[in-house]
């Protein structure tokens, strides 16, 4: 039976899934185009649920604040300390957007999503406590962390995470940084707010419930998207002058039916996690910060262990983990032939190479599925020794698909963080990967609209509105200290991030 018409004209930008990354782009879009006409097809019943939604593992705020992995200390017993610089500003510029949302009113009550809540790093044994100094030795450098703490004095430690030095060995050698300034994001809450804003505009329309089947380029050089109506059965199509694909997990196997040359060579390796939550109000009241710890040998950056206060639909919760796992599935709520499915011939290489180089995070993953609950209580006593399996409950977590690629030397390498994959022609792009991708989206969004719009974000019109949206655009928050300081003290007010402004 032939498909009917989704539109009766053709947007010039269609949006696959409707989590932070699709919310990001389209917000932006519309605020340097406004006449632009945008639809964005989402197959679940609500916006935001899958891979941003803050129990299913993006909250934290990732801003290099106390993310171990971020900062690697090389052969030479130095501590490399670029990619935490690279990601704290992202995350600022990020918090710059939105802070001209809500001066804009097109975001209201920033309350709602971001909260300010102190980030740690906690390392125990004389290895990793020297690890831990000499990187806050390397950080004190940037004046994007001023202000970070180090203490190995226990009475300072127990008064910044009591629960984490209640009942811990007198003799064990513990050091911990802190951050004041660091906060929490529900980014559920800030694309569910993006999304509203965005549906009370003329020209945009959300979808629920619909699910894009396929795509091919026509004649006319746009976009026919094929359309399941879920609610109804209906088959239906659209066309577009410009096509995101920002599915999380569902992104990869749309690129491939694109049959973009761009997107070959491309596959994905699903990766899922679970949280314990603890169910015991008198605990969860008397932590006060995201206290991240070191990863284990093989584990995915997503599976650094962490003790998280996340405010979650206004209400104060406590997670430990996460745990990771191992399925087929490329979303939460997707199919397990999604992984078998996107093996193509022209991804076979990379994806065999890379799974021949990664044989430890096999068994680590292995390792992860088997646990028992015993095994996961006795992690959990790593950060809280006193814990009790009654106060924590399991709890299952969204799914990553990190992204492998081809590699002229190696064949295909696993790759953690996120890829932009655009088509020559700017027609089509489409965003793998994960974290710290949910805290760096404007940042993403901006390269792809660079990719994607070139002349346009040249353009005088759009030069001054970036500059509008995000007061640092064109210049380096690294390089400039006093820039740096001037917008900070601006989100911060905006945001209604001050000092007294803390969770809990």
């Amino acid at each position: 039976m032939a498909s009917s018409p989704l539109s009766p004209t053709t947007p010039d930008v269609v949006l696959v899934g409707a989590g932070i990354m699709s919310a990001t782009l389209g917000v932006l879009l519309k605020e340097l185009q406004p006449d632009l006409t945008i639809e964005i097809f989402e197959s679940l019943d609500g916006v935001a649920e899958e891979s941003s939604d803050a129990w299913n593992n993006a909250g934290t705020g990732h801003a290099a604040l106390c993310e171990l992995n971020y900062t690697p200390e090389k052969a030479d017993g130095l501590i490399d300390i670029s990619k935490a610089i690279k990601i704290n500003e992202a995350f600022k510029i990020s918090k710059q957007f939105w802070s001209y949302l809500v001066e804009k009113n097109r975001l209201k009550a920033p309350e709602t999503f971001i909260r300010r809540i102190p980030h740690m790093s906690f390392v125990w044994g004389e290895k990793n406590t020297a690890y831990l100094r000499k990187r806050h030795e390397a950080l004190e450098g940037s004046h994007l962390f001023g202000g970070m703490a180090f203490s190995q004095d226990r009475a300072q430690l127990a008064e910044w995470m009591p629960l984490t030095m209640e009942g811990r060995d007198p003799a064990e050698k513990v050091a911990a940084t802190r951050m004041a300034s660091g906060t929490d994001v529900n980014f559920g809450a800030l694309t569910r707010g993006i999304v509203a804003y965005l549906k009370g505009l003329g020209g945009v329309t959300v979808h629920l419930r619909h699910e894009v089947l396929n795509l091919h380029r026509d004649a006319d050089s746009t976009w026919r998207l094929y359309v399941n109506d879920k609610a109804t059965g209906q088959k239906r199509t659209t066309n577009a002058k410009f096509v995101f694909l920002g599915a999380g997990g569902g992104a990869l196997p749309l690129l491939q039916k694109s049959g973009i040359p761009e997107g070959r060579g491309f596959g994905g390796f699903p990766v899922s996690g679970q949280w314990l939550r603890c169910t015991n109000e008198a605990l969860i009241e008397r932590h006060n910060a995201k206290v991240y710890g070191k990863a284990s040998v093989g584990a995915p950056p997503m599976s650094v262990p962490h003790l998280d206060t996340r405010m979650i639909d206004g209400k104060k919760g406590l997670l430990f983990g996460p745990f990771a796992g191992f399925t087929t599935k490329y979303l939460k709520k997707g199919s397990l032939l999604d992984f078998p499915l996107a093996i193509k011939p022209n991804n076979l290489v990379p994806m065999t190479a890379a799974a021949l180089q990664n044989v430890d995070l096999t068994i680590y993953l292995i390792g992860q599925v088997l646990q028992s609950p015993r095994q996961r209580l006795n992690a959990l006593r790593e950060f809280v020794p006193t814990a009790k399996m009654e106060d924590w409950k399991l709890e299952h977590a969204g799914q990553r698909v990190q992204v492998i690629k081809k590699d002229p030397k190696k064949g295909g390498i696993l790759q953690f963080g996120t890829e932009v994959i655009a088509s020559h022609d700017g027609s089509i792009a489409a965003l793998l990967g994960a974290s710290p991708g949910a805290s760096t989206a404007v940042s993403i969004m901006l390269e792809l609209i660079g990719d994607c719009f070139p002349e346009k974000i040249k353009s005088m019109p759009w030069q001054a509105k970036l500059k509008e949206m995000i007061p640092s655009h064109g210049q380096s928050l690294i390089q400039d200290a006093h820039l740096h300081e001037r917008v900070s003290a601006w989100s911060r007010e905006v945001l209604g991030l001050r000092e007294e402004a803390v969770l809990g």
